[in-house]
């Protein structure tokens, strides 16, 4: 794997502790604000039947969550080939 110069690094990391303050503050958003703060609002709308801030409570904070880790991913494998420090699959 090649070694990246320090000006390298530290724009990688710069760009990776970006998105995952950008991702966490989704998740925050989802899990506290819908399943916490703004659940009376959120359930004055019904979805199949179950209010859409019990909902975010119980379930979509979780979906959420799961759907974030697989965004990072994506997002990670494409800062790690820009940067040059993919992992070689045929290796």
């Amino acid at each position: 794997m090649p070694r990246l110069t320090e000006q390298q690094a530290a724009a990688y990391w710069k760009r990776n502790l970006a998105l995952m303050a950008k991702l966490l503050v989704i998740w925050f958003v989802v899990s506290f604000g819908c399943g916490i703060l703004f659940v009376d609002a959120l359930n004055q709308i019904q979805i199949g039947g179950y209010k859409l801030g019990f909902w975010f409570a119980q379930q979509g904070s979780i979906y959420v969550f799961v759907a974030l880790i697989f965004y990072y991913t994506r997002r990670m494998t494409a800062l790690d080939r820009e940067f040059g420090v993919d992992e070689d699959q045929g290796a």
